[in-house]
């Protein structure tokens, strides 16, 4: 017995899609977010901005952090800084740009 379903306003059986299922996985080609591009350059020397609504010391609002990344995720990213090895957890929605002393690595442009 084939399943089907059943559309009251067309009166009519309609098979489901054919082809595989889709399994919840991650599409194969990455998206280029930056979260995606941080986790691409892990480890890589970089100098990392940051701005902030409040000002972290009176007049400051801005943090640089010369380091690399040691991981990075939706909403965050974790940095380690090269001179002391202190670790910093930065929400992305305070990420400006980061600079890399190397080429940086990206997904590959083909179609």
């Amino acid at each position: 017995m084939m399943p089907y379903y059943w559309t009251p306003t067309t009166q009519q059986q309609m098979t489901p899609p054919q082809g595989p299922i889709p399994s919840g996985r991650p599409p194969v080609r990455e998206e280029s977010y930056i979260e995606n591009i941080l986790r691409l350059n892990r480890g890589k020397p970089g100098t990392f901005h940051f701005s902030f609504e409040h000002a972290i010391e009176p007049g400051k609002n801005t943090k640089v952090v010369r380091g690399v990344v040691e991981a990075a995720g939706r909403d965050h990213v974790i940095l380690r800084e090269a001179k002391s090895n202190h670790r910093f957890l930065f929400p992305m929605i305070y990420f400006d740009f980061a600079e890399y002393d190397e080429e940086m690595n990206y997904f590959n442009q083909g179609s």
